[in-house]
């Protein structure tokens, strides 16, 4: 089976996460995806395949010297509709690319126009596709096929896990590092191919929330303490410039992802980035500033702000770990593919891992827009970047 046919078979499950299940992996969709895997990982001849209680895939594909790990996630971003995906594939001679319920457009996405003259699996225009991840999930496992088709190739071992749940930020939590036997690894989860990632954001989530006294508008001068419109103050106290759509690079961010409230009650939810450690803890502490200033202000109480932090970069794992950096320049020059390091803003399984003692870069599956309708893939990414871990394993 081609890598894209695998892919074009594993969009058809729909395995959404969703963070407000409980459950591991949260969806049953993702657990379906994963026994499939685990059917196939065992078909073609790995040895130690396991699904566990918890939704995770492994496998274990023996060769010679220290294993290396490959790791992609099966759940897909629950912003964007992941059921009844209806895949296809089009030559992009340029220009505008109708989707059936929408157009991808050179306009927006001006990235589009390095795709001319190659084959692009697109959607209708009316769901995400999911190469984020099931590219990277269809690359592995295209590469561990290819390698027991041809025994004579020598090549390192390969530690393979597949993990629910990473788009929800709980890709690791339940991650068995004494089940993995590898020493290092790479997530092969990014985008455009040629990317190679191993710094990202710190990260952290916010919770506001504000109490407020409702009375009588016709009776309220002086008492009424308006709780939507206190939240919106603390709002209107962050920097205007530094807002994701503001910000690129190594800038970091405040971002507001949903505000709730009346009269008597306000929540406001928050995530805050900054690849900048020491930037990072000053948001942390200027949001609780913030809310110190407006208790003192409205009184004691008022505001309530819950900080929790998700994930760090993964810079300060890897810096002992470069030479993980230097092979994939070089599985990447070797498939002539340009490298491009590049800072991740946001985060992947691998910096969770880094920081458990696994040290994890991330590597490109060649998608671009994801999480959106207009997500894409060329045809020709997903086999280059098959050829590209098979530049890291072989000998």
């Amino acid at each position: 089976m081609t890598v894209t046919e695998r892919f074009l078979q594993y969009v058809s499950f729909a395995t959404a996460s969703d963070e407000a299940s409980p459950s591991c992996p949260s969806t049953e969709g993702q657990r379906a995806l994963g026994a499939h895997l685990a059917a196939e990982l065992q078909a073609l001849g790995l040895s130690e395949v396991e699904q566990d209680a918890d939704g995770y895939v492994y496998g274990y594909l023996p060769g010679e010297g220290p294993a290396l790990g490959l790791i992609a996630h099966m759940d897909t971003s629950p912003a964007v509709s992941g059921a009844n995906i209806r895949p296809a594939i089009v030559p992009y001679p340029g220009g505008e690319l109708a989707l059936g319920a929408s157009v991808l457009s050179p306009r927006d996405y001006p990235v589009l126009e390095e795709y001319v003259g190659q084959q692009l699996i697109v959607t209708d225009g009316t769901t995400l596709l999911g190469a984020d991840d099931k590219a990277g999930v269809a690359e592995i496992v295209t590469l561990c096929e290819e390698l027991l088709s041809h025994p004579e190739i020598r090549h390192r071992p390969i530690a393979v896990c597949f993990t629910p749940d990473e788009e929800i930020g709980r890709g690791a939590d339940r991650f068995r590092l004494e089940r993995f036997p590898a020493a290092e690894a790479y997530t092969v989860d990014g985008g455009e191919l040629g990317e190679i990632e191993y710094e990202n954001f710190n990260a952290a989530s916010a919770v506001l929330t504000v109490r407020g006294l409702n009375i009588h508008p016709g009776s309220a001068k002086g008492k009424m303490k308006n709780a939507a419109l206190m939240a919106a103050e603390f709002i209107g106290l962050l920097p205007a410039a530094e807002t994701p759509a503001h910000t690129e690079g190594y800038e970091g961010f405040y971002h507001l992802c949903e505000i709730r409230g009346d009269e008597s009650s306000a929540e406001a939810v928050f995530i805050l980035r900054d690849h900048d450690r020491e930037k990072f803890e000053a948001r942390k502490a200027f949001l609780r500033q913030t809310a110190d200033y407006l208790n003192a202000k409205y009184g004691a109480e008022t505001f309530t702000l819950q900080l929790r932090d998700s994930y760090y970069n993964m810079k300060e794992k890897l810096a002992g770990h470069m030479h993980l950096i230097r092979n994939a320049e070089a599985a990447m020059q070797k498939a002539g593919i340009p490298p491009k390091v590049v800072p991740i803003r946001g985060g992947t399984d691998g910096a969770r891992l880094s920081y458990e003692g696994l040290p994890c870069p991330n590597l490109s599956t060649g998608g671009v827009n994801f999480h959106s309708i207009h997500e894409f893939i060329p045809v020709q990414s997903l086999e280059k970047m098959v050829e590209v871990l098979k530049n890291l394993v072989v000998l």
